[in-house]
């Protein structure tokens, strides 16, 4: 079984529906989304809306989880004043604008999700989907975390050799293989960290007694996210941060 995983499209209409096409031009199987649909562009509803008519199943990310509760800020990682001041604006701008049908949308999304490759009707590997870790979907699970805390985290899970589990939230994509453990982050389709601006997925392939993982960049529209951006009260320095890929 060959899966797309998504993760982290905050609302980006153009670099997800430039994702969604390249992944109907490759052979998978199913494809996934792993949370945080909403959050700092300007097309919540929308991305929603072709999720739900696409019908990608998929888990709550720390901002699906906390809009669909109206949580007191978005669970979210600042790493200075300006940009915890700017998340702030994000959030109480998707809390406004997000139609009651997307709220619960939102709402309605599992914390996780199990997938055996093989089919549950027998034994074998699994994939497992978080947003964050196992535990919590505001944690962040970055490649610098040492093999212990990733264990940990397998453990948890119920994670055996010959699994897989995949994530997102640090909008940066890499993958670990771990005592025959596989660990995998998507990166971010629509609000990347890595330096480059493209939008990220990752593509799994079990069931053959392997795990294979390939990290797709996809290019969009940037110009029209920008422009979304810049023409509604969501501060410009969102669509900077766009077409950085994250980076000052």
């Amino acid at each position: 079984m060959r899966f797309a995983l998504i993760s982290d499209v905050h609302a980006n209409l153009p670099a997800l529906e430039a994702v969604l096409a390249d992944i109907d031009a490759r052979p998978f199987d199913a494809v996934y989304h792993l949370g945080d649909l909403v959050g700092y562009a300007p097309w919540p509803n929308e991305v929603v809306e072709l999720i739900a008519s696409r019908g990608i199943p998929g888990v709550a990310g720390n901002y699906d989880s906390t809009v669909a509760t109206s949580y007191k800020h978005c669970g979210c990682r600042y790493e200075d004043p300006v940009q915890e001041g700017l998340s702030h604006v994000s959030y109480a701008w998707t809390l406004a604008h997000v139609s009651p049908e997307t709220r619960r949308f939102l709402a309605g999304l599992p914390f996780r999700l199990d997938i055996r490759a093989g089919g549950g009707h027998q034994a074998g590997e699994q994939l497992i989907l978080v947003h964050g870790t196992p535990t919590l979907n505001t944690v962040y699970w970055t490649e610098e975390r040492p093999a212990e805390f990733s264990l940990d985290m397998a453990r948890r899970a119920g994670a055996r050799a010959g699994d897989a589990i995949a994530f997102g939230h640090t909008h940066r994509p890499w993958h670990r293989e771990i005592e025959g453990i596989h660990f995998v982050n998507t990166g971010s389709v629509g609000r990347p960290k890595d330096g480059d601006w493209r939008a990220s997925y990752a593509a799994v392939t079990m069931g053959t007694g392997s795990v294979e993982v390939e990290v797709h960049r996809v290019e969009y529209d940037l110009e029209r996210a920008a422009r979304a951006i810049r023409e509604s009260e969501l501060p410009d320095e969102f669509a900077q941060f766009l077409a950085t890929g994250g980076t000052p």
